[in-house]
């Protein structure tokens, strides 16, 4: 069986399939097969995207973009501090 990939757009969507078939009074496991997506699948994207709407998704990106731009500075930053700190070492008078 082939993995799938689905965007975020496309997890929120079936996320809301699936909720709308459970109100039917479907299982769990059934909702899930008629979208195409295991039971498992569905918990895990539950537990990330669940009750997020479009808005939140998008703003979810944006902090994540952040911080990733963030830990990038840090990892720039902590990298010029060693090279200085190591600089300092060579220059110091040996007694």
């Amino acid at each position: 069986m082939s993995r799938k990939r689905y965007s975020d757009e496309d997890v929120l969507k079936l996320l809301r399939e699936i909720e709308l078939k459970l109100a039917d009074g479907k299982d769990v496991r059934t909702a899930c097969r008629t979208v195409g997506v295991s039971d498992a699948t569905y918990y895990n994207w539950r537990r990330r995207f669940g009750g997020m709407g479009k808005s939140q998704l998008s703003e979810m990106r944006n902090l994540e973009k952040e911080n990733a731009r963030l830990k990038k500075i840090v990892a720039e930053l902590e990298l010029d501090k060693l090279i200085r700190k190591e600089s300092l070492n060579y220059l110091k008078p040996r007694a």
